[in-house]
């Protein structure tokens, strides 16, 4: 199958997705009114709440969601053939991640930009909020967890790849002061930034840099010592205003994913790579999983994912500058992954065999059982990328640390993005918390404290991922994942569902959100159900004693919540019907903010 055939075709329909689903949904679900005073405006502290262009609004938000994830498990799922792969990505992206990035950012901005657990609460009831706050926490720290495992593991085979990366963020630095300060526009800059980046490649290359003496000195591990340096890095820039660091390197990253896309894109044309893995895998190793449903699971991002909602919720409702960018932002961002989801399918289908025949692999021998699809799944894509970059007269080892460039700079912006989440998520729990404990208790007191206190809030949100990011073996990259993705695809239904139960209460047809939601419903408790079966069978003490509580939890949470959800559906469907004049009445409170306890 010729892979630009596939390109072309994917491209298309997501052309199409834009131009007409999108409209529907602005018009007839979400009604986009212009005039609206977003949060941005009514609560404007120039750290969270800031008015913001919304092509660096885009970038942001972009590239905060499209980190390894989309990368990673479409690299892992291509092991069942790139065809179902591909379908979901292509569907799941137009149908299912458009109407749920788009509308967790509506919601939240018609609820005064608070985050997604809290709208649970204004939407669907005050223990969905809990529920969802908890679901929420498990979810952003196994993100952390298995995103920082990602990046050391590449920077550890990649040491010519350092340099650029730790140039990027001087470099953005600077051009945040000179939009936020000089309002300057932040194209040139950024493009400006992005030529020292990758100046700086054939520097990384001849000044390889590791970690080995620091390493050797301490007499620690250097991947230890990376997961230490990316953790106590993220803790401090988490707690940056969004202007100084993240909003203009998300924008140089944004031109970064632009190159990136077209080095692919241009490869693909002139080398005219042919796919040589099959479109279905009829044969699958003894032991195999089945493909229902955990191809669903195992490609979140880039699909259709429920980080997306912390996101959208969490840090872009606060910088959107008219709702009415809430499409440009949620829908074609989606798009964005999306693509760099196909990319990663046909990286790993086609752009990998470019090297073949000197290394003597194939696909089938990356994908000869489960375990070695799951093994170094960001490796492949680099390999994948630096072969179609040598269509196109890219030496190898320029497009390997150019590729590497590109996979560890979008995996540290969203981790930054996820701390800062995390860091909401636990001064949240604690607020209600503290709410519920006996007055003057250790409890009351030690929630009280977090939930005012920014710097132990992030210090907890750091160190419960570096814990689990400690665990040796492929815990965090392979056998977390696994978690990690059913948990993705779980909270995103979740969001569906507060997004479904709004836009009833708005007297609209909620039927867009409605089909997404039931589709993860099921797929979500079906592959939870599944794993629950194959941890507690498991060999493996972690997975035994560990990953099959939090696994049983987690399912809990999920029916749970799915029930409050459901009677706050079957209510707003109820009050539609029998009281025209209330649901006019929820509509207009939503609208204006009323009976909400201020910004998140």
């Amino acid at each position: 199958m010729s892979a630009l055939a596939v390109l072309l075709g994917a491209l298309a329909l997501f052309a199409l997705g834009y131009r007409f689903y999108s409209a529907y949904l602005a018009k007839r679900v979400y009604s986009l009114d212009p005039d609206f005073v977003t949060p941005a405006h009514a609560y404007k502290d120039g750290i969270d709440f800031v008015p913001t262009n919304k092509h660096i609004v885009f970038a942001h938000h972009f590239i905060s969601v499209a980190g390894a994830a989309p990368i990673v498990g479409p690299a892992i799922a291509v092991f069942w053939g790139w065809g179902p792969a591909l379908l979901w990505v292509v569907l799941g992206t137009i149908f299912a991640s458009g109407a749920h990035d788009f509308g967790a950012i509506v919601v939240s901005v018609r609820h005064k930009g608070k985050s997604i657990g809290a709208l649970a609460k204004d939407v669907i009831g005050t223990r969905a909020r809990i529920l969802f706050l908890l679901i929420i926490f498990f979810l952003v720290t196994m993100v952390n967890a298995v995103f920082a495992v990602i990046i050391t593991g590449l920077l550890i085979a990649n040491p010519e790849a350092v340099l650029p990366v730790l140039v990027t963020i001087p470099l953005a630095i600077g051009v945040g002061q000179v939009v936020y300060r000089r309002r300057s526009a932040a194209l040139v800059p950024s493009l400006i930034s992005l030529l020292v980046v990758y100046a700086c490649i054939p520097l990384g290359q001849a000044f390889p840099i590791t970690v080995d003496p620091l390493a050797n000195l301490l007499g620690a591990d250097p991947a230890l010592v990376w997961l230490v340096l990316i953790f106590v890095y993220t803790f401090f820039t988490s707690r940056l205003p969004v202007w100084l660091l993240l909003q203009p390197r998300d924008y140089i990253n944004q031109q970064q994913m632009v190159v990136g896309l077209l080095v692919i894109m241009v490869g693909i044309i002139v080398g005219m790579n042919t796919i040589e893995a099959p479109a279905f895998r009829g044969d699958l190793p003894e032991g195999s999983p089945p493909i229902f449903p955990l191809l669903f699971i195992t490609i979140a991002c880039g699909a259709v994912s429920g980080f997306h909602s912390l996101v959208a919720s969490g840090t872009t409702s606060k910088q959107l500058n008219k709702e009415t960018d809430a499409r440009y932002v949620g829908y074609l961002s989606s798009l964005g992954e999306g693509t760099l989801a196909v990319c990663s399918i046909l990286a790993c289908t086609a752009g990998i065999m470019v090297f073949s025949a000197n290394e003597g692999t194939a696909w089938t021998d990356h994908y000869a059982d489960w375990a070695t699809a799951g093994t170094n799944p960001a490796g492949r894509f680099v390999e994948g990328v630096a072969g179609f970059a040598s269509n196109i007269g890219i030496p190898e080892g320029v497009g390997l640390v150019f590729a590497t460039v590109v996979v560890v700079s979008f995996a540290a912006t969203s981790l930054d993005t996820a701390v800062r989440l995390q860091r909401y998520t636990i001064q949240e729990i604690s607020s209600i918390v503290k709410e519920k404990a006996a007055q003057g208790g250790v409890l009351e007191r030690s929630s009280r404290f977090l939930s005012r206190n920014i710097t132990a809030a992030t210090l907890l949100a750091v160190a419960i991922p570096f814990g689990l990011a400690l665990i040796p073996g492929n815990f965090a990259a392979g056998t977390l994942w696994q978690l990690f993705g059913t948990t993705n695809q779980l909270t995103a239904g979740l969001a569906l569902s507060v997004i479904a139960v709004w836009v009833t209460k708005q007297g609209r047809n909620p039927v867009a959100v409605l089909v997404p939601l039931v589709f993860l419903a099921v797929m979500t408790s079906w592959a939870l159900l599944v794993q629950l079966r194959d941890f507690a069978l498991s060999d493996d003490p972690m997975q035994r004693f560990v990953l099959a509580p939090l696994d049983l939890v987690i399912f809990g949470l999920a029916v749970w919540m799915m029930v409050e959800a459901s009677v706050a559906l079957r209510k707003a469907f109820a009050a539609r019907r029998g009281a025209p004049e209330e649901a006019g009445q929820d509509r207009a409170a939503a609208e204006d903010g009323s009976g909400s306890d201020g910004p998140a």
